[in-house]
């Protein structure tokens, strides 16, 4: 295995080549506690997220745990989280805290600290944020992901059917005026990695659903790779639609990168059988996309 110290994007590369490109989320919804016969505590969502670390662990290369499924349970929701990714961590997974952090100067920047930070309690290998104030304003958040050799993904274009009207709008002025906001997004940060040292990945990846129009979010997958290619977040797999056959159909030249995310769709075969839903899955994914 690389060094824990080795860039986010080396560390992915080398994730992707052993254990392929499935993201086992880790989405403790209240009817899947109940379905698996836990209490909607602390105490349950620690339960669920270990028996899903433990289920991915050798046979996934990445989980996502959903912070905000843990939060609703305050200090202990965040105790139960740390255990939880902590046994990811050690078990050679690694994990993208889904927080969508997102603010401006000191705020922001403390957000990256607690996640991005080598021996934070909430340490993890990458987050999600949020760009709605500018690229710019997660700047230091990009600077200490780099440093830590950490990733982030930045919301570019979502799946939920209300963000298109954000997201396709076009920019009015600035250098990226025309284009629309995802695709904005989308050349600040790749201006940023192309700016950084080598990498398999660029340290600042894209959150961009896979049930989605990219085109008609004025994305180009039909242009010359991007180098370095961008890690990509794709949720919408398995139970919201999406077939995993089509991946590199829909991402086209971003595939290099794409992660394949899916959380009901395997998470729904309970906690005994669900190693072998995320060997089986893994086996799919990497069958249909390397």
């Amino acid at each position: 295995m690389t060094a824990v110290g080795a860039a986010f994007g080396d560390r992915l590369a080398e994730a992707f080549a052993e254990r392929g490109r499935l993201c086992v989320g880790i989405d403790p919804h209240a009817h899947l506690l109940a379905d698996w016969g836990l209490p909607a505590s602390a105490a349950g969502v620690r339960e669920f997220g270990l028996i899903a670390v433990e289920a991915a662990a050798g046979r996934a290369g990445l989980v996502k745990p959903q912070v905000a499924f843990f939060e609703r349970f305050g200090s202990a929701g965040y105790a139960a989280l740390e255990e939880v990714i902590a046994a990811a961590r050690a078990a050679g997974l690694l994990v993208i805290a889904d927080a969508k952090r997102g603010d401006i100067g000191t705020s922001v920047t403390a957000y990256a600290e607690s996640w991005l930070t080598p021996g934070s309690p909430l340490e993890a290998d990458a987050l999600t944020v949020s760009a709605f104030q500018g690229v710019g304003s997660i700047s230091e958040p990009m600077r200490l992901a780099e440093e830590h050799g950490k990733g982030l993904f930045v919301l570019a274009a979502t799946s939920n059917p209300e963000a298109a009207v954000v997201q396709q709008a076009v920019v009015a002025s600035g250098p990226r005026a025309g284009m629309t906001v995802a695709r904005a997004i989308i050349e600040d940060v790749h201006e940023f990695n192309q700016q950084q040292p080598p990498h398999a990945y660029g340290t600042v990846g894209l959150v961009l659903g896979a049930t989605v129009d990219l085109a008609a979010y004025g994305i180009d997958t039909a242009g010359a790779p991007v180098t370095p290619a961008f890690p990509v977040l794709a949720p919408g797999f398995g139970h919201q639609g999406a077939r995993v056959e089509d991946a590199p159909r829909l991402f086209g030249t971003l595939s290099p990168g794409v992660i394949v995310s899916e959380s009901r769709g395997v998470l729904g075969a309970g906690p005994r059988d669900l190693a072998d839903a995320v060997a089986h899955r893994a086996e799919e994914v990497r069958a249909s996309h390397g």
